[in-house]
């Protein structure tokens, strides 16, 4: 072969390891659970095809391209019929796909910080197409709600009242909101509609039996308390600092207890 012949051998044999690096990367986010982190459970089966097809792929092109390069049979014009894409030279989008796949089997995906939720911007509140209005004509008692399902009945009944006195008992990830008193912090999730990137966080008020330093931002907790209505300014208070105070469900805490991070930690 010459060296323009070698020279296309070698960029299609990159397209093949792209390939098979991708259909390993979604393979090792499918076995190890990691898709909790990024995506919804309802892809989670799409994601696992995807990394078989990739594989039968990769297969396919490494028998197709050496059958032609060991019969020496119009290689050349094979190559060639293979062009790839004019948007970048040749090689640099296979090696961009190469690069990115092994930087995701190095590197384990993070779960969403406090951080995240306040340029998110935190809320007590679910947008109307995540609502499921039905899921309230279950008998479901006050301690068995999770985080999530609190918010949720929240938005169909917003009236606070009309839950003091229950119990809850929740768990989600601290986040420090300087504007409340210092014995409060937000106990929030982040809910995913299709991918982290989308994800939002919601939660709920807590009033702490002492300062909210003794638990650090983003650590996880599991608090068991009574739920009271309290007059205290907004939980997002980034798009009127002049709003008035105002009536929330709050849960006063009687047991707090510091948990691992879950395997997976967002609602949908």
């Amino acid at each position: 072969m010459n060296n323009s012949i070698k020279q296309d051998f070698w960029l299609n044999l990159l397209d093949i390891i792209a390939i098979f690096l991708w259909s390993l990367l979604l393979f090792k986010y499918w076995i190890t659970g990691e898709l909790n982190l990024l995506i919804h459970p309802n892809y989670f089966s799409l994601v696992l095809i995807t990394s078989i097809i990739f594989l039968l792929l990769t297969i396919a092109k490494i028998i197709q391209l050496f059958n032609y390069y060991q019969k020496n049979h119009n290689f050349h014009n094979y190559t060639n019929n293979n062009q790839h894409s004019n948007l970048l030279p040749k090689g640099w989008a296979s090696s961009i796909l190469i690069f990115v796949a092994i930087l995701g089997l190095i590197i384990k995906p993070m779960v969403l910080s406090s951080q995240t939720a306040m340029q998110r911007g935190v809320t007590d509140t679910l947008p109307p197409t995540t609502l499921e209005t039905q899921s309230f004509l279950t008998q479901t008692s006050p301690e068995k709600r999770s985080l999530i399902e609190w918010v949720r009945t929240l938005n169909a009944y917003p009236e606070p009242d009309t839950y003091t006195g229950q119990t809850a008992n929740i768990t989600g990830f601290v986040v420090h909101l300087d504007h409340l008193p210092e014995n409060y912090i937000y106990l929030s999730r982040f809910v995913l509609t299709c991918c982290a990137v989308d994800a939002y966080p919601v939660g709920i008020l807590v009033e702490l039996p002492k300062s909210r330093n003794n638990f650090p931002v983003d650590s996880w907790l599991e608090i068991q308390g009574i739920m009271k209505t309290e007059t205290l300014p907004p939980v997002d208070s980034s798009q009127n600092r002049k709003q008035k105070d105002k009536r929330q469900l709050v849960l006063q805490a009687k047991e707090v207890k510091t948990i691992p991070t879950p395997k997976n930690p967002y609602a949908y």
